[in-house]
């Protein structure tokens, strides 16, 4: 997730048709990948503490919560990369 946001910020700071647009679309996208990443990363280690400790005391029950939020943030993060690429290929 890091790494998209990195790809991003190379793509849009690369770019020979380098624009306002494409900066600002450039900085939502990484912006948003390593804050998603990191986030990503404490809710995936809380949940599987908290996944082992139900798991040992045998009340395990399936959780959701995770799963959709990264969906939404992968949604995100596709949609401002879509928006950049557009930017970047079809210069105004």
């Amino acid at each position: 997730m890091v790494g998209v946001g990195f790809l991003a910020a190379g793509l849009g700071f690369n770019s020979s048709s380098y624009d306002q647009i494409a900066h600002i679309a450039a900085i939502i996208t990484g912006v948003t990948s390593l804050v998603s990443g990191i986030t990503i990363i404490l809710c995936s280690a809380s949940s599987y503490h908290r996944k082992r400790r139900q798991i040992n005391q045998q009340t395990f029950q399936a959780s959701t919560r995770l799963i959709r939020f990264l969906t939404l943030m992968l949604l995100v993060i596709g949609l401002a990369l879509a928006v950049l690429l557009y930017v970047l290929l079809f210069p105004a």
